[in-house]
C-alpha cells in the first residue's frame, strides 16, 4: 500500500525536473501582437531578453511555491486548487521560454535554486496553516502583478511580441490573487511583504544577467 505523502513527494520531484530541465508545453497559444513587428536593435534585444528571463524565473518560483504548498496542506480541495493554479502558470513558463528562444537568449542557470527556495517557502507556509499559505499566494501575485506592470513600462516600445505575453500574464496573475483571497487567505504582517519584496529584488537583479 502506497503512502499518500510519499506519493506527493515523488510527484514533486517529477515536477521539479520537468519545470527546471524540460521545455514546457502550453495549453493556450502564445499571445501574439497584431500587425507587423519592428526589428529590435542589439541593445533592445538584450534588454528584452533580460526582462523575459526575469519573468521566466518568476514562473519557476511560482511552480515551486505551489508545489510546496500542495504537499504541505491536508485539504484535498485546496491541494487540487493549488495544483490547478500551477498548471495555469505552466502556460506562462512556456510562453516566456519561447520568447527567450526567439530573442536568442537562455533561461537563468540558477533555475533549480530558484525552484528549491520557493518550494521550501511554500512548504513552510503550508505547514503554518492554509490561510497563511493562501496569504502568501495573494501577496506573491500582488507583487508579481506590479512587477509585470513595470516591465510593460520598461520593455522597448517596439517589442510588441514580449509586450503581448506580459499583458496576458499580468491579467492571469490578478485573477489568481483574487481566487486565493476568495478561498480564505489571511492578511500577512507588513514585514512579510517587505521581506518578499527584498527577496524578489535580489532575484530580479540576478536573473536579469544570469
Amino acid at each position: 500500500m502506497t503512502n499518500p505523502f510519499t506519493d506527493r513527494l515523488i510527484g514533486t520531484f517529477d515536477a521539479f525536473v520537468r519545470t527546471t530541465f524540460v521545455t514546457p508545453s502550453a495549453t493556450r497559444p502564445t499571445p501574439r501582437p497584431i500587425g507587423p513587428q519592428t526589428e529590435l536593435t542589439s541593445n533592445e534585444r538584450r534588454h528584452s531578453a533580460g526582462l523575459m528571463r526575469v519573468n521566466h524565473v518568476g514562473e519557476i518560483c511560482a511552480q515551486g511555491l505551489y508545489a510546496g504548498q500542495a504537499v504541505a496542506t491536508r485539504k484535498a480541495d485546496l491541494r487540487d486548487g493549488l495544483l490547478a493554479a500551477a498548471r495555469e502558470e505552466t502556460d506562462h513558463l512556456a510562453w516566456t521560454a519561447s520568447r527567450l528562444a526567439e530573442l536568442g537568449a537562455r533561461p537563468s542557470v540558477l533555475n533549480p535554486a530558484w525552484y528549491a527556495g520557493s518550494y521550501a517557502l511554500g512548504f513552510v507556509a503550508g505547514k503554518v496553516g492554509d490561510a497563511v499559505s493562501l496569504g502568501f499566494v495573494v501577496e506573491t501575485e500582488r507583487q508579481v502583478e506590479a512587477h509585470l506592470a513595470s516591465h510593460l513600462e520598461t520593455l522597448p516600445a517596439n517589442d510588441a511580441a514580449s509586450r503581448a505575453i506580459v499583458e496576458v500574464m499580468r491579467r492571469d496573475e490578478v485573477a489568481h490573487g483574487k481566487h486565493a483571497e476568495e478561498a480564505g487567505a489571511a492578511r500577512l504582517p507588513p514585514v512579510v511583504g517587505l521581506l518578499m519584496r527584498a527577496t524578489a529584488k535580489l532575484m530580479t537583479v540576478t536573473a536579469y544577467r544570469i
